[in-house]
């Protein structure tokens, strides 16, 4: 009975294994509770590991796990292991003897500290220096907790401390990047990017770690005026390789290239004639463009708007985005335009112009514009008109229309003539009032002497006002030189008529009588 006794107690203390301090050993999870986890490591006892060091780890699910065996009997005789020491030393051998500087690894920032970062990497500590972080202009939560690769920049096995860089680890990524890019590119490959930068000229696309130009002509099929109509910074876009030159690290992009060209066969779809309906993408002084379908706009050219109005404010007329209807007159593939015309969709009124037009008769018009000795004017039934200088007084003359007329005013005008090769009404303002000429030769004979008043002194004579609607002209070759000098504007002075032409208006006079001013 004590034999079997020995042998049993022998058998006993053989299965107990024999612990080290510092050593890591395997145990099976006996128990967890939420303060302690129990774990059997084949010892005379059992061990106790506090719950916190199993933060992030699922250790309910857990059936064995590696520990650190330190303290092998404690003052109440407990083994004292460690979860978190054992997953620190694996690390750091991993670490120490797998890694070196200059190595990627991938490490989850654990918290914030002074002057950076700590890193947990292979479940040990690392330091980030905020200098190295790359982490500016992000929040506390987009950092903490969150995975990245860093570069080792530091690794010291003695004291068993290792710096790490996330501002490296991005270039070294970046250089990767690069070298598969520039091995992977070639003509015609569609590849994805995101918008970096816009100029003028176009856009710069990063195509991860190598930028890349796509122009402004090669953003669409249509016309663009400036590439942030077309794209934005941070946009993620499919473009395609045009050309490219690895000796000077420049890649020429295309986006319009990754979908069909629409304006391929485009003579076969708007032929000359044919009427449709668009949209306005864009109005210029000279006209307004028209998109007929996506990716294909054509042009109004100004003179296309109207067959009757001359002057037309096309801000004004239209607006981006009204819906339109036009008529395509020609269609050019080669140079990529289409013209097109609004006014050619009605008839053109100067077909009918007899019906429209009584000479003598008076119409009612607004002066909207000015031209060499003559004005112009929209009339009320939708033609234009113009007003030469010489018929608009009967008795001023006038240099400038502007010096009567008045942008925008509206007149009533007597229709003296149609001319049809340049589609104007020909228009008179004086001779809707009786001829005064008649009247004023008979009033006014050749060598009536009588007091004006200066209106303006020149230095070819002085213009008289002999009446409230008469201005005759001094030569100064008709007056004393030293009175020519001593004239102002409001001056009476007396002159004599010497000469009245009803055709130009004018009215010579004369100072060189015997009384010079009026007493």
């Amino acid at each position: 009975m004590e034999t079997v006794s020995a042998e049993l107690a022998n058998a006993y203390y053989d299965s107990i294994k024999e612990l080290n301090e510092g050593e890591i050993v395997k145990g099976k999870v006996v128990s967890v509770n939420l303060t302690e986890v129990v774990v059997d490591v084949g010892y005379k006892s059992e061990g106790i590991i506090l719950r916190e060091e199993f933060k992030g780890v699922d250790i309910d699910n857990m059936k064995e796990i590696d520990v650190y065996v330190e303290n092998v009997e404690d003052e109440d005789g407990k083994i004292i292991l460690s979860f978190r020491r054992a997953r620190e030393t694996h690390g750091w051998l991993t670490l120490a003897n797998s890694h070196k500087e200059g190595d990627l690894v991938e490490g989850m920032v654990v918290r914030k500290v002074k002057g950076g970062y700590m890193v947990n990497v292979f479940g040990v500590e690392g330091f980030l220096p905020q200098s190295l972080s790359s982490f500016r202009n992000m929040e506390d939560e987009e950092v903490i907790g969150k995975n990245f690769k860093f570069q080792i920049v530091k690794l010291n096995k003695m004291k068993g401390s290792f710096i790490i860089s996330r501002r490296d680890a991005l270039r070294a990524e970046r250089e990767v990047s690069r070298k598969k890019i520039w091995e992977s590119i070639e003509e015609g490959k569609v590849v994805q990017g995101s918008v970096k930068s816009i100029t003028n000229f176009g856009a710069f696309i990063d195509l991860g770690g190598v930028d890349g130009l796509l122009h402004i002509a090669d953003m669409s099929w249509k016309k663009i005026t400036h590439p942030s109509e077309f794209v934005a910074v941070g946009d993620d876009i499919k473009v395609m390789v045009l050309g490219f030159d690895r000796e000077k690290g420049k890649i020429s992009l295309g986006l319009k290239q990754t979908t069909p060209d629409p304006w391929k066969e485009i003579d076969k779809k708007f032929s000359p004639g044919l009427a449709l309906k668009g949209r306005i993408t864009n109005i210029q002084n000279y006209g307004i463009f028209v998109e007929l379908e996506k990716g294909i706009e054509g042009l109004v050219h100004i003179s296309e708007v109207s067959w009757t109005r001359r002057f037309i404010n096309l801000q004004e007329a239209f607006a981006l985005g009204d819906a339109i209807e036009v008529k395509v007159i020609n269609v050019d593939p080669a140079e990529r335009k289409i013209s097109l015309s609004i006014k050619q969709l009605e008839k053109d009124p100067w077909d009918d112009i007899e019906n429209m037009v009584t000479i003598d008769s008076s119409i009612k018009g607004k002066v909207n514009g000015f031209g060499d000795g003559c004005a112009y004017a929209e009339l009320d039934n939708g033609l234009e008109g113009i007003i030469y200088n010489e018929d608009i007084s009967w008795t001023k003359r006038i240099s400038r229309a502007q010096e009567i007329l008045k942008r925008g005013h509206s007149y009533e005008w007597k229709i003296l003539g149609i001319d049809r090769s340049n589609k104007k009404v020909i228009l008179g303002l004086k001779q809707l009032v009786k001829d005064p000429w008649p009247e004023i030769l008979e009033r006014f004979p050749v060598g009536t002497v009588l007091e004006g008043k200066v209106v303006k002194v020149t230095n070819f004579g002085v213009f008289v006002q002999i009446s409230d609607e008469l201005e005759g002209l001094v030569f100064s070759g008709e007056m004393p030189q030293e009175l020519v000098e001593s004239l102002k504007p409001a001056d009476a002075l007396k002159v004599k008529i010497i000469k009245i032409d009803p055709g130009s208006a004018k009215i010579g006079l004369s100072a060189n009588i015997d009384a010079q001013t009026a007493e």
